[in-house]
């Protein structure tokens, strides 16, 4: 026997669950209404789920202040505090809940308890290590513009490190910076190992051993760089036009079409295909320009130009 036909709702919305469709009529389009819990398929009106439940909340917020308070749960964690944010924190501002300024003699309590409190809050040497560790990494990630999502995961990729134990015997700085390299890594960055070392002055081949480590150890599915990733910002720096980006890009998916890449560092083919597309967009710039904006050799850009020029069949005269 089918269900009754589906009637009037006061709260309808259309609901298309993945590669389901209706037993009786085969259609793929469903009304979900809020107030029964049902899903009722809307061709033949047959009632395909009923009792559903409704994960969102029971109340209503119209502003920021509303939706604080009525909120049931906490903030999410954090990963880049040491503590993840789970434990309360006594701060800096020196006034009561209506704002008034506290007497100084109670900021002097104040003070030994928010010292107290910050001490008993690292109670042993793992604890100490995050927060020298946690405040190392916001630091170069700052420097190097990363954004709030990166630095929570490289946060949450150094503690897998500690887990591990592949931070014994090593520099912490050393094993942040190769964890924010493998971070920008696997989200598509352009941040190279010359930018962190810098940043971090940490030398480069510590940074590229902790890296390779903690790849190897962590299993870490990192993916090739991509040299489009560096067009936009060599063509930034120096001053170029949009047709000259797009230019650039062209030549690279040819020459990724062709092969042209494997082998050889993605900074080297970017600049020379910057340069190569400065010059036939008609705003030469000099190999010299290009090779400080890019951190490499003149003598690079020179020899990734002569075979991207004789692979592709390019008509460049320079």
């Amino acid at each position: 026997m089918k269900p009754a036909k589906y009637g009037r709702t006061s709260q309808q919305s259309v609901a298309k669950p993945r590669g389901a469709a209706c037993p009786d009529c085969g259609g793929r389009s469903f009304a979900n209404d809020a107030e029964r819990g049902e899903l009722v398929c809307r061709n033949c009106g047959l009632v395909i789920e009923e009792n559903m439940i409704q994960e969102g909340p029971e109340w209503r917020a119209f502003d920021a202040e509303q939706r604080a308070t009525r909120a049931r749960t906490g903030a999410p964690l954090k990963y880049m505090n040491p503590n993840k944010g789970l434990v309360t924190e006594i701060d800096q501002y020196n006034r009561d809940t209506s704002g008034v300024k506290i007497a100084p003699s109670q900021q002097a309590q104040l003070y030994r308890m928010r010292k107290w409190h910050k001490r008993a809050s690292i109670s042993n040497s793992i604890e100490r290590n995050l927060a020298i560790a946690l405040t190392e990494l916001n630091r170069v990630a700052s420097h190097l513009g990363l954004q709030e999502n990166v630095r929570e995961s490289a946060a949450l990729l150094y503690r897998k490190c500690v887990e591990k134990g592949l931070i014994r015997g090593r520099q912490i700085e050393s094993v942040v910076s190769a964890v924010i390299y493998a971070i920008c890594r696997q989200y598509g960055i352009p941040r190279t190992l010359d930018e962190i070392a810098n940043v971090a002055e940490i030398p480069k081949k510590e940074i590229g051993r902790t890296y390779r480590l903690i790849a190897q150890q962590l299993k870490l599915k990192v993916p090739l760089t991509n040299p489009q990733f560096y067009i936009t910002r060599f063509v930034t720096s120096l001053h170029l036009s949009g047709e000259t980006q797009k230019k650039a890009q062209e030549i690279l998916e040819q020459a990724l079409a062709k092969g042209l890449i494997s082998g050889r560092g993605p900074m080297g083919v970017a600049a020379a295909a910057v340069y190569i597309a400065s010059v036939l967009t008609g705003e030469r710039r000099t190999q010299k320009e290009v090779a400080d904006v890019a951190g490499v050799t003149e003598v690079t850009i020179r020899n990734r130009y002569r075979e991207l020029k004789k692979a592709l069949q390019l008509k460049v005269s320079i």
